[in-house]
This record gives structure tokens, sequence and C-alpha cells, in this order.
């Protein structure tokens, strides 16, 4: 028994040994610092690399872009169980409608922070479609990012957020929360008008003590401020993923 453990002992050193005197240009580390420019250098290899680069992106485009789906999903059941609700009995308190509109605020900022990953990705696979599968189509046209590999290879060594958060949230107010915000605030004037005809809309209006005139103008300044960040993401658009074409040909520039 001793005999073995000391063997064992002895082999163990043996190993320590010959792993401290394994060189310092191991063969593993010398094909990590060549792979890429193999890859590179095989257009074959190269070829089947970006086929596999590109539905691994767009994969995540889809899970980030269900994700949004997922968000303003919620918003428009929420928004419909509230609607459905406070309407069904004149008894029932009006200013749920604007815990709604609140809500829908809260719905907009977790859509926002998704919005910004999801861009990173759509943005990679822009990328590759205008620089390198409409250049395999129509090769005399002039690529709009010459150095679209270097920008590629930045990105993904250091992935970074493409879309400022103002021009994310305008984006998303624009596009799903603004109408929903209009259909909150038309139901809850008529709420506090129509709904009501034995009292005026300053009695109807009033909540926790706050009189009726004061919440409407609340109501009416923060609605402002909606408007002009709509207006924000109107101006400062940017590209867009898709453009109309005026002409009946769908193909026709």
């Amino acid at each position: 028994m001793a005999d073995s453990n000391d063997r064992q002992r002895d082999g163990g050193g043996d190993d320590a040994d010959a792993r401290e005197e394994l060189p310092d240009d191991d063969p593993g580390d010398a094909l990590g610092r060549v792979l890429g420019e193999s890859v590179a250098g095989d257009p074959s290899a190269m070829t089947g690399m970006l086929g596999h680069f590109y539905r691994g992106q767009m994969s995540r485009v889809t899970t980030w872009r269900s994700r949004l789906d997922q968000t303003a999903y919620w918003a428009v059941t929420l928004m419909a169980a509230l609607l459905t609700w406070v309407f069904s009995s004149p008894n029932n308190p009006h200013y749920l409608l604007l815990i709604g509109m609140g809500a829908m605020v809260v719905f907009l900022t977790v859509e926002t922070r998704r919005y910004r990953a999801y861009d990173v990705w759509r943005e990679r696979v822009r990328l590759l479609e205008q620089d390198l599968f409409a250049e395999i189509f129509d090769p005399e046209a002039d690529l709009p990012h010459p150095d679209w590999r270097q920008r590629l290879a930045a990105d993904l060594r250091n992935p970074a957020v493409k879309t400022p958060a103002s021009v994310a949230l305008a984006r998303r107010l624009r596009r799903i929360y603004f109408p929903l915000l209009l259909v909150l605030l038309a139901s809850w004037l008529v709420r506090i008008t129509v709904f009501q005809p034995n009292e005026t809309w300053r009695a109807t209006a009033r909540i926790f003590g706050i009189s009726g005139p004061a919440v409407v103008a609340g109501v009416g300044l923060s609605y402002l401020a909606v408007t002009a960040l709509v207006i924000y993401g109107v101006v400062s658009r940017g590209e867009r993923e898709f453009h109309e074409r005026e002409s009946t040909d769908p193909w026709q520039e």
C-alpha cells in the first residue's frame, strides 16, 4: 500500500513537472491564434460560418421581438379589463383609468429596455443584409458601409446599444402606447362626463381630496408631455426598418 502511494505521488510529481515543462507556444494556443485567419482565407468555410452566424442572429432577433410583443399584449389586456370593469357600473371609481395610464407608462419603460436590446441584434442582421447579401445580388452597387466587417467584429468583441434611450422610448410610444393612452384618455373623459349625467365633471373628477379641475389639469399636462415625446420621435425617426413605395409596382424604385 505504501509503495502504491509512493508511486502515485511520484507519478503526480512527474505530471506536474510535465505540465510545467510545456512550451509557451502550445499547439492549442497557436491554433486559437490562426483559426480566424484560416476561416477568413477559406471561402467555403467562411460561407458556412456566415450562414450559421446569420441564422443565430435572426434567432436572437425573433426571441427579443416576441418579448416586445408580450409586453404589448399585457398592456392591451390590462386596458381592456379596466375599461370593462370601470364602465360596468356607475359606482366603480373612474380613477382606475388613471391608474391604467400609469401602468401603460410602466409597460412603456419595460418595452423601451427590451427594444434597445432587440435593436442590438437587429442592427447586426441589417448590416449583413445591406453589405453582404445585397452585394451578392447586386455587386455593382456601392456598399453602404465599406468597413462592415470591422464594424461587425468590433461589435462582437464589445456589444454596444445602438439606440439611445430617448429615441427608443419615443419609437415605442409612437407605435404602440400613444394610441393606447389616447383610448384611456377618451374613456376617462366619457366616464367623468357622459357616464355621470347627474353630476358636473368637476365633482366627478375629484379624487382623494384633490379638486376636479386640478385632476384634469394634471392629466392634461401629462398628455402634453407625452405628445411632445411623440413629436420628437417623428422628427428624429432616423433610418426605418421599412419604407413605402409610391409606385404600384412593389419592386420598382
